[in-house]
């Protein structure tokens, strides 16, 4: 196994293409970036995406899908599925509560990276966890979406698909306003929880859920 070298853990201002270009050369091949987007919402699966650019140039303007613009999302959006290689995996509420939040993240983390067309040598995974099962090298960074291209992009990918799942979940289950909150614990969502239950779609292991499930 390679070693990677011991990435500074200094946060730039803006993801630095040095970081990607060195775990290419570490793991002797094409690196993917690996981001989740979802895991503290009551409601609705964890998205993650995986990204590999194959050596071409990644999108001006990526950085951390939490800090960006929904308008300046979309349009990296699109512009990452232009030029990059990308596989995104959802883990459904059920699969949540059966294996708990970390444990479905890390196996959809695992199974972006084996879906992707031409497998990658090495994995940048944002987080402190190597997902078990990876089907190549992984190394984990603490912030890793506002430090390495490949992940930023995975971010935005994972971001965007997510957003645009859950407001369309919210036509099936109307009142629970999950156009606006995408399932996280917001007032309007708590209101909703308490005046019409638990949906199809919560995740039933999650506190404020299971505490309206013990209600009736």
């Amino acid at each position: 196994m390679n070693a990677l070298p011991l990435f500074p853990d200094l946060v730039p201002d803006v993801p630095d293409p040095a970081l990607d270009r060195a775990a290419r050369k570490a793991f002797g091949g094409p690196v993917c970036g690996v981001d989740e987007a979802g895991r503290g919402p009551w409601a609705g699966p964890v998205v993650v995406a995986a990204v590999v650019f194959h050596g071409k140039r990644p999108p001006e303007g990526l950085g951390d899908s939490k800090v960006l613009t929904a308008e300046a999302r979309e349009r990296l959006f699109s512009a990452i599925l232009d030029v990059a290689d990308v596989s995104v995996v959802l883990a459904s509420p059920g699969r949540i509560d059966a294996m708990n939040i970390r444990g479905a993240t890390l196996w959809a983390m695992a199974r972006a990276v084996a879906g992707l067309s031409d497998r990658p040598a090495g994995a940048l995974v944002d987080g402190r966890d190597v997902p078990p099962g990876l089907s190549c090298e992984g190394r984990a960074l603490v912030r890793g979406d506002a430090r390495s291209p490949s992940i930023a992009a995975a971010s935005i990918v994972a971001k965007v698909t997510r957003d645009r799942l859950m407001t369309a979940l919210a036509g099936s289950v109307p009142g629970y306003g999950f156009e606006r909150h995408k399932g996280y614990g917001t007032a309007e969502h708590a209101a909703a929880l308490a005046e019409l239950g638990v949906c199809i779609h919560h995740r039933r292991s999650f506190e404020p859920v299971r505490a309206r499930l013990a209600l009736g």
